[in-house]
């Protein structure tokens, strides 16, 4: 079993048949001797400096020189003092200023012996190799029994060099031997602890005759061959130092760790891979003794170095294959075509379609949209390789001959496919195909949703084929294509929140719940209260950038990026209290920063730093925590909760419904949440048992107009009314009108087209309606009588003008209180001329009988 089932190819390429350069070692050899390689990596013996950006291994805590825990920012002594502070409710800003930094107990690399100068030191205290620690501690002692002081200075004068070791004799070990039996400490140690294989031993007194008399030592072995093989097999010992030693790898798989190291170094997104695990991936590698990482056996290695060997092997498939190579070989790299997607393996195995020719298509299709408008996500891509999957497997087990053979599939095949395929989804039975992108060996449940993206899946590969005439020139026939049905796009949509859920997700003691989850503060609770305030995606919330609040003509606007509509650097306002929250969240993500990089950010990366930015794999802060982060907390808490089945998408129906249930249209809606289309608006706006229109009326105050023979009859007020008046009502007032002069007729003749039976009259017409949108015209119109009766020749001509103009100007006062009273006044008042969208706005909605506002306004004054 190999890491992989997307074979590679032979070491060496028989014939240069895609490459110039047909041998791998050579590629590679090539590539790490380039200028802009890391030349810390090109050695077989690599010591990694502490602060590596990438690779480094120091602790977290600034100063402290100890080696980080693997897979963890600090030492075992401050990760154990993390989790105490973390647990006690503080930060790891907090954390990183009140640390102390320790010392260490044992050199990351032992610097020479003071007395030699070829033998690594040994103790820290004095600075001396083993042996001369050994003699030094010996010496001193036996002074003490006497009752003498021996001082260190004076013995260290007379205390002679002892001649090098050279290497340690472990083949894999890169350390300098600090013992005559020819190996480093650590070694020597687990040699004596394994029973010492071979029975290696130095003669008696040969401390004596190495220091004092200068004779060479003699190694002698019971069994030497046993000794030389303990020694070609016992792996480096790894440490948290920097140190990894390649040495007694083979040749090509030396070459790929180390290209492998400087291309990983290179990535922005790159996992945190410990030097410590690479060591121990080696050691595996030395192991089973393997000329390539192809043909490592992850059975048998360390989980860790099974899964930095898959990424290391889908690394190398970028160097080692070309396009032509990925479709013959069963697969296809996105990154070929410039397409990465994040979170998501850029090779997609194509080699559960068993036949040539139809994976085949299925690679040219999935090339050509990679190419031409590469699919935002991976889905389409996956969606459409499941489908012909499931196709390949029928045909595998009902056509003839498996179905390689394209020339006698016919319509009758297509059709016993899709049979085949209800069948399974109307009983609810396994699949044929198995297609587990995971490397399952299961097959899953065709259920209706499974169903669309099989039959979408194949038809977009086969009509594209017949489009193209690929189809033609293999003889596939035309009728096994047409008989391919439409998926469909059977989608349900998800519901607000009821109104109790809403209570619990908002209440201020379950969000300490849901800040509690959030350990390392990285803004759980900050996401979640800007989705419910903002109804935004949850991915335009958690991937926004530090430089996301602004205020334009004092209001405070929140900006992010529409990804999935295309719409970059949107703003929409927000309240106060978010954008003070979201302040705070700029200050915490800066001073975090700071801490990892000893400075505060430039102007240039705070306008690329995330505002919540992710613990690894974010050397520079530039990416934001993962969406499974927010969710898998979020399911959490609504499990901690009880309170149901909740996501937070829900968040975003909710706002929808509420937008239009408090007088927005769905233009409003789709312009405000970001929506593709007026179809999607709908789709989040959900109005359960009501219908738009009627929401709208019994949220309206209608009254009759100057002219009617019941002037000021109110005909929807704010009292209750039950829901067969408020249907009834609403076959009366959603009948359709036209405008006129400073208003609305809904005489339906006129409407209709036909002619004024009172010769267009409108102001004294009982079928004549006034608006909010026309409060400033009859304003205007106020002024011009009020003028003309002033400019009147005679008192008698101006008393006959202001009792002429006195039913409007009562209409106008009882407008004037009816708009006050649903809130709607000022934004009247704000209206100046007529545009089309306005009458999509609550002002137009409403209109009111003159004549009746005129009986109110009289009534009323008695009052």
């Amino acid at each position: 079993m190999t890491l992989t089932s997307m074979p590679l190819l032979p070491v060496i390429i028989p014939a240069p048949r895609s490459r110039e350069i047909g041998d791998r070692l050579e590629l590679l050899e090539a590539l790490i001797a380039a200028p802009g390689f890391d030349p810390v990596l090109r050695p077989d013996a690599i010591e990694v400096p502490g602060d590596h950006p990438v690779f480094g291994w120091f602790c977290r805590v600034p100063g402290c020189p100890r080696g980080a825990e693997p897979m963890h920012d600090y030492c075992h002594v401050h990760c154990v003092k993390w989790r105490e502070h973390r647990d006690a409710g503080g930060n790891v800003a907090e954390f990183r200023q009140s640390a102390d930094p320790l010392r260490t107990y044992a050199w990351a690399d032992a610097p020479p012996c003071v007395v030699c100068p070829d033998v690594p030191a040994w103790s820290q205290k004095t600075g001396l190799c083993f042996l001369h620690a050994d003699r030094w501690n010996k010496r001193s002692s036996y002074r003490r029994r006497q009752g003498q002081e021996l001082d260190f200075e004076t013995w260290l004068a007379g205390a002679r060099p002892l001649p090098p070791s050279g290497k340690c004799q472990v083949a894999a070990c890169p350390e300098k031997s600090d013992h005559p039996i020819g190996m480093c400490r650590r070694h020597k140690n687990r040699y004596e602890r394994e029973g010492r294989p071979g029975g290696a031993k130095l003669p008696q007194n040969w401390g004596r005759w190495l220091l004092d008399k200068g004779k060479p030592i003699i190694l002698t072995c019971e069994d030497r061959t046993a000794f030389l093989e303990w020694c070609n097999t016992t792996p480096a010992l790894g440490r948290s130092n920097g140190k990894l030693s390649l040495l007694g790898l083979r040749p090509l798989v030396k070459a790929e760790i180390k290209w492998v190291m400087g291309y990983h170094a290179q990535l922005s997104d790159a996992p945190d891979w410990p030097v410590l695990f690479i060591q121990r991936l080696a050691s595996d590698c030395r192991s089973q003794d393997v000329d390539s990482l192809a043909d490592l056996d992850p059975d048998r290695c360390r989980m860790q170095s099974a899964k930095i060997a898959r990424r290391m092997l889908r690394y190398l498939r970028l160097v080692y294959f070309t396009r032509p190579d990925t479709k013959d070989a069963g697969f296809i790299e996105t990154e070929h075509f410039g397409v990465r997607y994040r979170n998501r393996d850029s090779g997609i195995d194509l080699c559960g379609v068993s036949q040539r020719w139809l994976r085949d298509l299925l690679w040219d299709w999935m090339a050509m949209r990679l190419t031409a408008d590469a699919p935002r996500s991976r889905n389409l891509l996956d969606f459409t390789r499941r489908g012909c999957v499931e196709l390949s497997a029928y045909l595998e087990a009902q056509a003839p001959g498996g179905g390689h053979d394209v020339t006698v599939l016919d319509k009758s095949h297509m059709e016993g496919f899709v049979f085949d395929q209800r069948h399974r989804a109307e009983h609810g039975l396994f699949g044929l195909g198995i297609h587990n992108r995971q490397g399952g060996s299961q097959a899953s449940v065709v259920t209706k949703g499974v169903l669309t993206v099989v039959f979408s899946g194949v038809r977009r590969v086969l009509r594209m084929a017949l489009d193209s005439g690929e189809s033609e020139k293999i003889g596939l026939d035309r009728g096994f294509i047409v008989s391919a049905p439409h998926g469909g796009n059977k989608t349900r949509r998800r519901r607000p929140f009821p109104d109790d859920v809403a209570r619990a997700l908002a209440a201020d003691a379950n969000l300490q719940l849901l800040h509690g989850l959030d350990f390392e503060d990285r803004g759980l609770q900050d996401i979640w209260e800007a989705l419910v305030l903002t109804g935004r995606r949850c991915s335009e919330v958690i991937e926004v950038r530090l430089e996301c609040l602004g205020r334009l003509n004092g209001l405070p606007l929140f900006w992010h990026d529409q990804t999935k509509v295309g719409n970059y650097d949107e703003a929409i306002r927000i309240p106060e209290r978010l954008h003070r929250r979201l302040e705070q969240r700029q200050l915490q993500s800066v001073e975090r920063f700071a801490h990892q990089h000893g400075r505060p950010p430039t102007g240039q990366e705070r306008r690329e730093l995330a505002l919540f930015p992710r613990r690894s794999r974010n050397r520079t802060g530039q990416h934001a925590v993962s969406y499974t982060w927010f969710s898998g907390n979020f399911r959490t808490w609504v499990k901690q909760l009880d309170i149901g089945h909740h996501v937070a998408h829900q968040a975003r129906h909710t706002l929808a419904t509420n937008l239009l249930r408090n007088g927005a249209n769905l233009s409003h809606v789709k312009r405000y949440l970001g929506q593709v289309s007026q179809r999607m608006a709908e789709h989040y706006t959900h109005l359960a048992n009501t219908d738009p229109r009627l929401e709208d009326a019994l949220n309206a105050v209608w009254v009759t107009g100057p002219g009617s023979a019941e002037p000021g009859l109110v005909l929807a007020g704010g009292d209750p009314m039950t829901r067969e008046q408020a249907e009834a009502l609403a076959v009366d007032l959603t009948r359709q009108s036209t405008p006129a002069e400073g208003g609305f007729c809904t005489f339906q003749p006129v409407v209709n087209g036909d002619a004024c039976p009172w010769n267009m009259d409108c102001h004294n017409c009982d079928k004549f309606v006034l608006s909010g949108a026309d409060l400033v015209y009859w304003h205007r119109k106020r002024e011009q009588w009020r003028a003309m009766a002033e400019r009147a020749p005679d008192s008698k001509t101006a008393d006959y003008l202001h009792d002429l103009f006195e039913p409007s100007s009562r209409a106008i006062a009882g407008l004037e209180k009816a708009l006050e009273g649903v809130g709607l006044l000022d934004e009247a008042l704000a209206l100046d001329l007529r545009r089309p969208q306005d009458y999509f706005g609550r002002v137009w909605s409403m209109a009111f009988r003159a004549r009746a506002l005129a009986e109110h306004e009289g009534n009323g004054e008695d009052s």
